[in-house]
């Protein structure tokens, strides 16, 4: 459960893991959900889990927070706001106006697309993917596929949860993740 640096565990993750329950056989047989909503209901444990991702990321250089819908769009307006980024919603299909580019990926058990409105990211901007759950890690490249096609360089993923089991850190290629916990 604890964050996966080598240090000693911070304090607020007992707190953060207990708030979360698991759901299982949702949203088909077989799978334990992490159900966030339940953090969410615990206004303490809902600011530490956002004040950890803020303590990581001021100071960064990061201009762009890009949320992944829907529970990236709980945690990414706070910690963008605190850290003076802006917030960039990766949506589902047909839910953005105007332009946009999109990435279809594979999940735990189906298939999706991510959307992102055409110029909401610049070259050269340097860009956090912020979701609640990493679990094979489909979405969070597909995230990272739209902002470096956008020119962005993404600097980290962050993560609330990790399933490890499904191995989504490791098909992430390399790219650095920062994870709070390991699902319970």
């Amino acid at each position: 459960m604890a964050v996966r640096e080598g240090k000693e565990q911070d304090p607020r993750i007992p707190r953060i893991a207990s708030s979360i329950r698991v759901v299982p056989d949702f949203p088909k047989k077989g799978i334990m959900f992490q159900d966030i909503t339940t953090l969410l209901l615990d206004p303490k444990a809902f600011k530490d889990t956002v004040d950890l991702f803020v303590e990581r990321y001021t100071g960064r250089d990061i201009s762009v927070v890009a949320g992944v819908e829907a529970r990236g769009f709980i945690f990414g307006p706070p910690i963008a706001l605190a850290i003076g980024a802006k917030f960039v919603p990766l949506r589902k299909p047909k839910k953005l106006p105007g332009e946009v580019i999109s990435e279809n990926y594979v999940l735990e058990y189906g298939t999706d697309c991510l959307e992102m409105h055409v110029g909401a990211v610049q070259p050269g901007e340097r860009a956090l993917v912020v979701d609640d759950l990493v679990a094979t890690g489909g979405t969070l490249c597909a995230a990272i596929s739209l902002l470096e096609r956008a020119g962005a360089e993404v600097v980290e993923c962050a993560c609330v949860i990790e399933l490890p089991e499904l191995k989504g850190r490791e098909r992430l290629n390399g790219k650095y993740i920062y994870i709070l916990m390991e699902s319970h």
